[in-house]
C-alpha cells in the first residue's frame, strides 16, 4: 500500500497522527493554504503587504494579516517597518523560512505534474455523487 511514518513512541520520538505531537503542530501550520503561497511568494526576496496581496489572488486583507502574523511568530518571515511617512513595511523569510521552501518546491511540481489528473479524478467522483443512489440486488 503507501508507505506510512514510522511509529517512533517507543523510542521517545514523536508521531505526528497523535493531535499533541509537536511536529504535528508544525505540519499544521505548513499545510494551510495561505502559509504555503505566501511562503512561495516570498521566495524571490522581501514584499510589502499590497504587493503580497496582488500576488495571492482570493486572499482577504485580514486573512493575509493573519497569516503573515502567524509566519512570524513561527520563525517564517519577519516584519521591517521602515521610518517613513507613510511607514514602509516589509516581509521576508527567515533562514527557517527559507529552509522549508525545498519541500514547497516539490509540493508545488507535484501540484502543476498531477493537476489534471486530480481534476478528472473529481470530476468524475461528483458526476458518480449526483445520480441517485440505486439499491443493491441481491439473489439468494
Amino acid at each position: 500500500m503507501g508507505t506510512r511514518f514510522p511509529d517512533l513512541r517507543a523510542y521517545g520520538g514523536a508521531d505526528a497522527f497523535l493531535r499533541a505531537c509537536k511536529p504535528r503542530t508544525v505540519l499544521d501550520m505548513l499545510t494551510n493554504k495561505w502559509t504555503m503561497l505566501a511562503m512561495g511568494a516570498l521566495l524571490d526576496g522581501p514584499r510589502r503587504f499590497n504587493e503580497l496581496r496582488r500576488m495571492l489572488d482570493g486572499i482577504t486583507q485580514k486573512m493575509l494579516s493573519q497569516t503573515l502574523r502567524a509566519m512570524e511568530r513561527d520563525g517564517l518571515a519577519t516584519r521591517t517597518v521602515y521610518p517613513t511617512i507613510p511607514p514602509r513595511v516589509e516581509y521576508e523569510l527567515t533562514d527557517l523560512g527559507r529552509s522549508a521552501t525545498a519541500m514547497l518546491r516539490v509540493v508545488a511540481a507535484w501540484s502543476a505534474e498531477h493537476a489534471d489528473e486530480v481534476l478528472a479524478a473529481r470530476q468524475v467522483y461528483d458526476e458518480r455523487a449526483a445520480r441517485p443512489v440505486e439499491p443493491v440486488v441481491t439473489s439468494v
